[in-house]
């Protein structure tokens, strides 16, 4: 079973004590009197460089939530192995003196520097990102919201407005207009006879929604209405008055907004407390009159 790194979720309650268990001998779990085992039992050891099995608990909070799950029985020698054959070639580079090499340093800087970023976002952002501040969000931005008007409309989409003047003069001598959009139609909804659902007016581009909210239900547009995406015929269905979202429906989408914006927040504290100098790429001081049109990076030789 192949495991593929997710990012890191919190690790289910009692995992590490069930793999301690299941790294326990059966002798020991049958003798009278066992030892305590260690709070941080080492669990292999690769070159004499052991493998704790808090080692082994960070590995499994990388799995995906469906390995997760798993029993520890099989999780618990999953990752022994994936963990001795990572540190076997840790060894390996370290015995080849690849951890020496000014690339590979690098490379290792860079990835210190994000594990650093990564840790202090987290740290500054998990006291912000909270139920309590999703709610405060939902009640002070959407739940006191009027009433928003809705339609619900089909529409029949052709790129010329010959066309749609053809499709119009079809639906005016009777024909279904779902039939019509069934046949004609080369936009979302085609199959459905145009339906697109009820819509709010910002969900649609200016031309479209300004057409379709100035009809009533049962009434077609009186001429083509032409978008970016080509020529409409546009028919109303219905008209409702929609109340705001109900905050399960929202508290994702809100979650995510104030993630972004504390995430943009921090950056600008670090900036504002970092002395900052700029230079150009050739290292040069920069100049009021340097171009903001930098150099060709150097060649890799």
């Amino acid at each position: 079973m192949p495991l593929r790194r997710r990012p890191a979720l919190p690790l289910r309650a009692g995992l590490a004590l069930a793999l301690a268990l299941a790294a326990a001998p059966v002798a020991l779990a049958q003798a009278p009197t066992p030892a305590a085992p260690p709070a941080d039992p080492v669990v292999a050891r690769v070159d004499g460089e052991a493998i704790l099995l808090s080692d082994v608990a960070a590995a499994a909070r990388d799995l995906p939530e469906e390995l997760r799950g798993a029993p520890p029985q099989m999780l618990y020698p999953l990752l022994l192995d994936q963990m001795i054959a990572g540190r076997a070639i840790t060894a390996a580079a370290r015995r080849a003196g690849l951890d020496r090499e000014e690339e590979v340093r690098a490379r290792i800087r860079r990835a210190e520097e994000q594990a650093l970023q990564q840790a202090w976002l987290s740290r500054e952002i998990a006291a912000r990102v909270t139920d309590e501040a999703v709610r405060a969000s939902y009640d002070r931005e959407i739940a006191n919201r009027p009433a928003e008007e809705e339609v619900r409309a089909r529409h029949i989409l052709v790129p010329t407005e010959s066309e749609a003047r053809a499709a119009l003069a079809e639906i005016r001598g009777g024909a279904d207009f779902m039939a019509v959009a069934q046949r004609r139609s080369t936009g979302p909804g085609a199959r459905e006879g145009g339906d697109l659902g009820f819509f709010r007016r910002g969900d649609m581009v200016p031309e479209f929604a300004d057409a379709a909210f100035a009809l009533q239900a049962g009434q077609v547009s009186e001429s083509p209405v032409r978008s970016p995406f080509g020529w409409h015929v546009i028919r109303v269905e219905e008209r409702r008055q929609a109340a705001p979202p109900p905050f399960d429906e929202m508290a994702q989408t809100i979650r995510q907004q104030i993630f972004e914006a504390e995430v943009q927040a921090a950056v600008e504290r670090a900036r504002a407390a970092a002395r900052v100098e700029r230079f150009n790429l050739d290292g040069s001081v920069l100049r009021a009159t340097d171009t903001a049109e930098p150099p060709a990076p150097p060649a890799r030789r």
